[in-house]
Formats: C-alpha cells, sequence, structure tokens
C-alpha cells in the first residue's frame, strides 16, 4: 500500500470476533484496515452473516461481497431434486439445499420471479441488492445468457412485500 500497489485490502471468511480483533489491531499498530468482507451470504445461507457478521459490518462499514450468492445454482430455480444436479459442475455443494427450507425459498423466488416478470436467480440477485449492508454480490456465469440474467438482476427492483416474501420463506 505504501508503494501504491495495492489501494485498499479486504478479509474473507472471517469470523466476527477475527474482524474486530484485526481492525482493532490495525488502528493499534498503524497498519491499513480491511475495508471489505467477503462472506458466503445468500437466501439461504443467512444465518451466520446476519447474527454474526452483519454488526460488526455495519459499525464499521465495511464493503460486503458476497460469494455463492445463487447457492451454487440452486436459488436459479434449475434444479428440482438432487437428481437434477448429478452432471453440475458443483453437484457435491447442492446437496445440503435440499431440505423442506429449501423448497420453501425455491417457491417463493418462483413466485417473486413471476410476479416480476424476471427470472429466479435475477429475483435472487436483487434480494442481495436490497440488503443495505450487501455492496455487491457475485454470482458466477458459465453461459451468455447467465450473464444476461445477472446484469438484468441490477435493475430489478423488489417490492417490500416482495422482500418479505423471500424473508419469511428463508428464515432460520
Amino acid at each position: 500500500m505504501k508503494q501504491g500497489k495495492v489501494r485498499s485490502i479486504g478479509c474473507s471468511n472471517f469470523t466476527a470476533v477475527r474482524i474486530e480483533e484485526s481492525l482493532k489491531a490495525s488502528k493499534e499498530r498503524g497498519f491499513p484496515e480491511y475495508i471489505s468482507l467477503q462472506p458466503n451470504y445468500n437466501l439461504y445461507d443467512r444465518e451466520d452473516y446476519e447474527k454474526n457478521l452483519e454488526p460488526s459490518v455495519l459499525k464499521h462499514k465495511l464493503g460486503v461481497i458476497s460469494y455463492f450468492s445463487l447457492a451454487s445454482g440452486f436459488l436459479t430455480g434449475k434444479y428440482r431434486s438432487k437428481v437434477d444436479t448429478e452432471k453440475a459442475a458443483r453437484s457435491g455443494m447442492l446437496g445440503k439445499y435440499f431440505t423442506d427450507r429449501g423448497t420453501k425459498i425455491l417457491a417463493a423466488l418462483e413466485k417473486v420471479a413471476k410476479e416480476s416478470n424476471a427470472t429466479q436467480a435475477q429475483v435472487a440477485l436483487a434480494w442481495l441488492i436490497a440488503r443495505p449492508s450487501i455492496t455487491a454480490p457475485i454470482a458466477s456465469a458459465t453461459k451468455l445468457a447467465q450473464l444476461h440474467d445477472i446484469i438484468a438482476a441490477t435493475n430489478l427492483k423488489l417490492t417490500p412485500a416482495a422482500v418479505e416474501e423471500l424473508n419469511q420463506a428463508s428464515a432460520y
């Protein structure tokens, strides 16, 4: 950073305690401080971020760049059963989502997508974008059509009712 090669630094997969300790140590020793956090966060994987990390994020005004924003593709709706995932690139990571809660989330995504004239992927990303503490979600594409889907999500504004429906379906 002193040489100008790095403008700022961030952390990934830190616990809230580690974030607090790191920022305190940086301040005390005059080291550069983290300005961003990269956590696993999406409609399914919410609890750890919201309960543990988000308070530190808000307290320190950290930017948040969430990864697995589409839960390895689960939130796109293209996988309705474990059988559907057998040829998926991330098949080993998808099994945990096939629960009653996962089914509720997919149903809510499908409903909100129809009401919004959008895809489920767009709705899942728009939900993240609507979260006040999220700076930007990370979503990967393996096909050009998926990239168009991701870009379109940035223009989708969910209604408060839609956000609440998704919050309720994905409650932990």
